[in-house]
């Protein structure tokens, strides 16, 4: 593995996920997710594993996609990629997932955070969907889930403006479950796994896919929709220049076609 590292036994019955990119913050691009896929699978077969968290670093979970290798690509070039498989595999992962973040959790490294079934965050920790700011939306399930957990109205200020959300206030929202020290995130999030662990993994898993079936037999159809609109951006110049804007390091200019 290039871009993770895996600890199957971080604790008895509890294996860790590390997203290792630190000089991109974690960015996530096509490698990384395929691997973090293929490890899910995996442990997810793997009687000894009951309970798998993923982290990142003290300065960032995961700062977003990898905004170089989507820059120039056509709204069919996104569609044929098929990226979303690899989230479509954490969904399904039977075995109850923790999201340990600190710092950044921003585009895709919000949603990937999302997509998990708890987050314990840090102090330092800051949630957003910003990818308005360079002209396209958010592609792996921000607009749903962001909007589930949030409200409409909170999740329309934030995906609109791609303001930041502080781990205090996700934690108010319940977004995150528990906010800890800098210190400490990763310590809580073995603890909590540690307690999980102990308990009957059938019970655990059963459990979880019916908490899931709560809200998601509407979220399939949502997913869907998000998807098509956030391949039709980049069918736009807004994307384009607000992707080269990023790259330069200058202040888009966004001309409404």
């Amino acid at each position: 593995m290039e871009f993770i590292k895996v600890n199957d036994q971080v604790a008895p019955l509890v294996a860790l996920i590390e997203l290792y990119r630190p000089k991109e913050l974690n960015a996530l691009n096509p490698q990384l997710m395929q691997e973090v896929r293929d490890t899910l699978q995996r442990l997810d077969q793997d009687e000894k594993v009951r309970v798998i968290i993923i982290t990142g670093n003290e300065q960032a979970f995961a700062a977003g996609a990898d905004i170089k290798q989507m820059a120039d690509k056509s709204a069919i070039d996104m569609q044929l990629l098929d990226q979303f498989s690899t989230w479509e595999q954490i969904r399904k992962t039977k075995k109850p997932i923790i999201a340990a973040v600190s710092g950044f959790a921003l585009g895709g490294g919000c949603e990937f955070a999302m997509t998990c079934d708890m987050i314990i965050a840090s102090e330092t920790a800051k949630f957003g969907q910003p990818e308005i700011k360079i002209g396209t939306i958010p592609g792996a399930g921000g607009t749903q889930r962001l909007t589930k957990a949030l409200g409409k109205a909170k999740a329309m200020e934030l995906i609109l403006t791609g303001r930041f959300l502080s781990a205090e206030e996700a934690h108010q929202r319940g977004l995150v479950i528990k906010v800890v020290p800098v210190e400490f995130y990763l310590k809580e999030a073995i603890a909590l796994a540690a307690e999980i662990a102990a308990m009957s993994p059938v019970a655990v898993q059963l459990a979880k896919e019916s908490i899931n079936r709560s809200y998601e037999t509407l979220l399939d159809e949502g997913l869907m929709f998000e998807r098509k609109n956030f391949y039709l951006t980049f069918a736009s110049e807004d994307q384009k220049e607000g992707m080269k804007a990023f790259i330069e390091k200058r202040k888009p200019v966004f001309r409404g076609r």
